[in-house]
C-alpha cells in the first residue's frame, strides 16, 4: 500500500564537532552533535551563488510581469485581508538589517526590491534582496513552473524558497510568523502546487546531458556511482525518468545496498542514506527543545502519541539527507508495523537559538523534529531485545510531502522499502526505548556531526546488547 501525505555550506567541507561526552546513567539528556554551519547538498557553499540566483530571478520576475497563479492570488489575499498577518509579513522584511551583510550584494551594491513590476536600481544585473511580501510572492509564482538545474556539486540550489526567505525567516517577526498554522497552510498550498509541476513530464526537461542538466558528466560525477547504482535507460528520453521527482526518488538497481547480515536480528541498519546529525541518550518526555541545542522532547516529537512513555529515557539517532542523496527509506529491522502517524506542522520555522542565517533550517534539525511536518512509523521488531522502535521522516522546507509504502499491521523485512521523501533533502530519526540497549558501531559514533561522510542505507549502525 502506498500513502502519499502532503504535510502541510560553509566555504569548505570541514566541520567542527563538539567533543564527545560520556553518556550519563541519570535522567539528564546527553548528546553530541554539530556546532557549525554546513551547506552540503541543500544550498550552495558559496553565498555569492545564491546572490546571483536571486538577482537573476528578481530581474526575470520584473521583466515577465506574469499574472499570479490562483494559489499565489489566494496567498496574497490571505496576507492582505488579515491585519495581524500583514503586519508580521511587513515586519519580517523590515527587521532584516540594512547593515552589512544584509544591505549589499556580493559586489557591494545596495539591495532593492520590486515595486509593482519595475526594478528600482541602476544595478539591474546585481543582487536585489527580497524586502517585501509582494516580491516574495512574485518569486514564488515563478517557481511554480520551474525545475532545479544542476550547476555544480557545491553550487546547486535545491531549496530555492529557502534561499528567498533565508534572512527574513530568522527575524523576530519571521520566527513568530512561521509558527502560525494558517500561514503554514498557505505555504503547504504553494509547495503542493509546485510539487504537481515537479511530478509532471514538463519538469523532465532538466534531465539532459547538456551543461546544467542532471545527466551531464559533471552532475553524474557529483552524484557518484549513478550509472552503476541506479535504474536508468540511456536509450529513452531523459534516461527513462518521467519527471524531476521521478529522477529525485530514483531507485537502486537490484543487489545495490544489500543488508549485510539479514539473519542476525541483533543488528539495526540505517533506514536512510545520509550523514549522522546527532545521537542523544536519556531523552526526556518534555524538554525545552526551542532553547537547548540538540535537545529532543518526545511528547512533542511524537505529538503526544500513546507510545510516548515507552520511549522516555531512550535514544534518538538522527540523520541528514542532502539533495544529492538517495531519498527512499528502508526498514531498519524485521518485524511488524504497529502504527503510522502523520503529523502536520511547520515548513520554515527555525529554532529561536538560530539567528538570521542562510542555514537556519540546516542548524535547526533537532528543533524541527518537534515542529515540522513529519510522519512517524512505529514498528515492533521480532527481536524482543529491540521491541518497539519509531522511524520519523521530517518533511521540512521544500519537502512538501512524504510517501509511506507500508500499512499498519504489515509484516516488514529488514531492508524493505518503507517510503520516501519528495522534492528535497531532509532529516530522519530512529527512536529507541530505554530497554533497547543499542551499541552504535564505531564507524557511526566517529561520524556524528560530520555530515559530509554519508552512511549508506541498510548499513549496520548498531548492535543490540542483550
Amino acid at each position: 500500500m502506498t500513502t502519499t501525505q502532503s504535510l502541510s555550506g560553509s566555504p569548505s567541507p570541514s566541520q567542527s564537532v563538539r567533543p564527545s561526552k560520556k553518556f550519563s546513567d541519570g535522567k539528564t539528556q546527553d548528546s553530541i552533535g554539530p556546532t557549525v554551519e554546513l551547506r552540503i547538498g541543500w544550498m550552495p557553499q558559496d553565498p555569492a551563488v545564491v546572490n546571483r540566483w536571486l538577482s537573476k530571478k528578481i530581474e526575470q520576475a520584473g521583466e515577465k510581469d506574469e499574472p499570479f497563479a490562483e494559489v499565489i492570488q489566494k496567498f496574497q489575499k490571505f496576507i492582505e485581508n488579515d491585519a495581524s498577518i500583514l503586519i508580521l509579513f511587513q515586519q519580517m522584511f523590515n527587521q532584516v538589517p540594512t547593515t552589512p551583510p544584509y544591505d549589499k550584494d556580493t559586489w557591494g551594491n545596495p539591495s532593492v526590491s520590486i515595486v509593482g513590476c519595475v526594478l528600482v536600481s541602476k544595478f539591474a544585473h546585481h543582487l536585489y534582496k527580497v524586502r517585501d511580501y509582494k516580491t516574495m510572492l512574485r518569486l514564488f509564482n515563478s517557481l511554480l513552473t520551474e525545475a532545479p538545474i544542476f550547476t555544480s556539486k557545491h553550487a546547486s540550489l535545491a531549496f530555492p524558497i529557502n534561499a528567498i526567505l533565508q534572512w527574513p525567516m530568522g527575524t523576530p517577526a519571521g520566527k513568530a510568523l512561521f509558527q502560525i498554522p494558517s500561514v503554514n497552510e498557505q505555504f503547504c498550498n504553494v509547495l503542493n502546487e509546485r510539487g504537481k509541476y515537479l511530478s509532471s513530464p514538463a519538469s523532465a526537461h532538466v534531465l539532459n546531458t547538456e551543461p546544467g542538466g542532471w545527466l551531464s558528466d559533471e552532475a553524474l560525477k557529483a552524484m557518484g556511482g549513478f550509472t552503476d547504482d541506479f535504474i536508468h535507460d540511456t536509450s529513452k528520453p531523459h534516461w527513462g525518468f518521467t519527471s524531476w521527482d521521478d529522477f529525485f526518488t530514483r531507485r537502486f538497481k537490484e543487489g545495490i545496498r544489500p543488508v549485510p547480515a539479514p539473519y542476525d536480528s541483533r543488528i539495526v541498519t540505517n533506514p536512510c542514506e545520509g550523514g549522522v546529525y546527532n545521537i542523544a541518550h536519556n531523552v526526556l518526555e518534555h524538554d525545552t527543545f526551542w532553547i537547548k541545542e540538540n535537545a529532543y522532547s518526545l511528547a512533542d516529537m511524537l505529538a503526544n502519541h500513546e507510545f510516548v512513555t515507552k520511549f522516555v529515557g531512550g535514544t534518538v539517532y538522527q540523520t541528514w539527507l542532502s539533495a544529492l542523496s538517495y531519498h527512499r527509506w528502508h526498514s531498519p529491522v524485521t518485524g511488524t508495523v504497529v502504527d503510522i502517524d502523520f503529523v502536520p506542522g511547520t515548513y520554515y520555522s527555525s529554532s529561536p537559538t538560530v539567528g538570521m542565517s542562510p542555514l537556519a533550517l540546516r542548524n535547526s534539525q533537532g528543533y524541527l523534529t518537534s515542529v515540522a511536518t513529519r510522519v512517524n512509523i512505529y514498528m515492533h521488531a521480532d527481536n524482543p531485545d529491540i521491541g518497539l522502535i519509531c522511524f520519523m521522516g521530517v518533511g521540512m522546507a521544500e519537502v512538501s510531502s512524504v510517501e509511506v509504502q507500508v500499512k499498519k499491521g504489515e509484516r516488514i523485512i529488514q531492508g524493505q522499502e518503507t517510503g520516501m521523501f519528495h522534492f528535497g533533502g531532509s532529516t530522519s530519526c530512529l527512536i529507541f526505548r530505554p530497554e533497547t540497549k543499542i551499541k552504535f558501531m564505531e564507524d557511526v559514533d566517529s561520524k556524528v556531526g560530520d555530515m559530509a561522510n554519508i552512511i549508506k542505507v541498510n548499513t549496520p549502525i548498531g548492535c543490540i546488547e542483550a
